[in-house]
């Protein structure tokens, strides 16, 4: 006979389930619906922005390369605040839906021809709205992992934001792959294919705000006793100003090296190492992949030997590793070896990606966790992530792109000194508190 306890625990278990799948699946939402702004808007472009019309020329320039990074330390503060008020289940929930808004808007607008300027217009405020959206989900999303997570299993289960992150990424490739090679033709894909990716981000969207409308709150949001005036406030923040230097320290290396490898490296491969769009293509989708399945691994090893400690692992590799890699990749012709170089790179990387967010959420209290991660993360991104291109271009066009492979260098030493001074959040973790 199986004991009664057993039979309780089982609505529970099937809860905590669909609560760590609904922390999750936002990301590979989000991140597929950010991505496939990037992979078709060679085939959008000319819908919003004619070449003759200067306005939107600069509407364009803005839209694409400024408006989304510039607005997600927007989103940190804002959805942090609102996570550390009224929830981390409400903040996600929110977070979704106003990327689905985005997806839909940019799904539904008319073109250029047809309303104008302010077809561009409506296109930059999606994309603004979309920013807001990622800007929020990573803090509030590491915030409810971690704190939904048993205390040994924090690293596992913080690395399943990244694996989420990256196949939103994949699926987006492989429908730009799908698109291109067996249902439509360049110019269907121009004249109104390129809307498909944009109305399946926003029927992904709906299911995983159903997802997270199920969601449990956690039992640290919901046990908090302090006052709603010092509850996910920019004031209560500044108490915490050494923890906030921490998460951007640590968070440069990092993200540099994340858009450099994720993003940046397509046309690395083709402008730089001179490989063909398709190859390109085929070593970026094979890198990500092993890159996403190594996340859970890195993550139980973090656990085990300790978080600090594989923080420092990771720096002191990505130190030494970082320039021979990047060097060796923009000499090299062969696929093969393209791909176990990248693949090597993000190995090493997903060392701290795995472990990053619950890192991060270890240093603040409850009532003001989910700012404390969003805010002080999305702007080391948008300062170092989202320029980690142009200063890429910029030593290229200098025609010194190995001073490129030094200023990534240099941005991880900086954060392998943040992770060796930082306290052991697993021994000082304000996750108890």
């Amino acid at each position: 006979m199986i004991p009664a306890s057993v039979h309780d625990q089982k609505p529970a278990i099937r809860n905590h389930i669909k609560s760590v799948i609904g922390g999750s699946i936002g990301n590979l939402v989000e991140w597929y619906d950010w991505y496939v702004y990037s992979v078709f808007a060679l085939y959008f472009a000319g819908t919003f922005f004619p070449k003759e019309d200067e306005t939107a020329q600069l509407l364009n320039t803005a839209g694409i390369f400024a408006i989304g990074f510039l607005m997600r330390p927007v989103g940190g503060w804002l959805m942090g605040t609102y996570a550390d008020r009224k929830g981390r289940k409400a903040a996600l929930t929110l977070s979704v839906f106003m990327m689905s808004g985005g997806s839909l808007l940019i799904t539904l607008v008319p073109g250029y021809n047809h309303i104008g300027i302010a077809a561009p217009v409506i296109l930059v405020l999606a994309r603004m709205l979309q920013g807001l959206s990622i800007g929020g989900e990573y803090g509030t999303a590491a915030t409810y992992l971690s704190e939904i997570a048993p205390p040994n299993r924090r690293g596992l289960y913080s690395s399943f934001q990244y694996v989420t992150s990256i196949m939103g990424q994949l699926v987006a490739l492989g429908i730009l792959l799908v698109l291109q090679r067996w249902l439509l033709t360049p110019q269907q894909l121009a004249d109104w294919g390129w809307r498909i990716p944009f109305g399946l981000g926003a029927v992904l969207a709906l299911s995983a705000i159903y997802l997270r409308r199920s969601m449990i709150e956690t039992e640290s949001f919901t046990h908090e006793t302090v006052a709603e005036q010092a509850r996910g406030t920019l004031r209560e923040l500044r108490k915490y100003k050494r923890e906030v230097a921490i998460i951007i320290g640590f968070t440069i290396g990092l993200t540099v090296s994340f858009y450099t490898l994720t993003t940046y490296v397509q046309k690395f491969l083709v402008n730089t190492a001179g490989f063909s769009k398709n190859e390109s293509t085929l070593i970026t989708i094979v890198s990500l992949l092993v890159f996403m399945l190594a996340q859970p691994l890195a993550g139980l090893l973090g656990d085990y030997i300790g978080r600090k400690r594989l923080m420092i692992i990771y720096g002191v590799l990505a130190l030494v590793t970082t320039f021979p890699i990047l060097n060796t990749l923009s000499h090299t012709h062969q696929v093969w070896i393209a791909t176990i170089l990248i693949i090597a790179a993000l190995l090493i990387l997903s060392l701290s990606t795995s472990i990053s967010a619950i890192i991060k959420a270890e240093l603040f209290p409850v009532n003001v966790r989910s700012l404390g991660v969003s805010f002080p993360y999305a702007l080391a991104v948008a300062l170092f992530g989202g320029t980690a291109e142009y200063v890429a271009l910029w030593f290229k066009k200098l025609e010194y792109s190995s001073g490129f492979y030094w200023y990534i260098t240099g941005c991880i030493a900086v954060s392998l000194l943040v992770s060796i001074i930082m306290p052991n959040t697993e021994k000082h973790s304000k996750m108890q508190e």
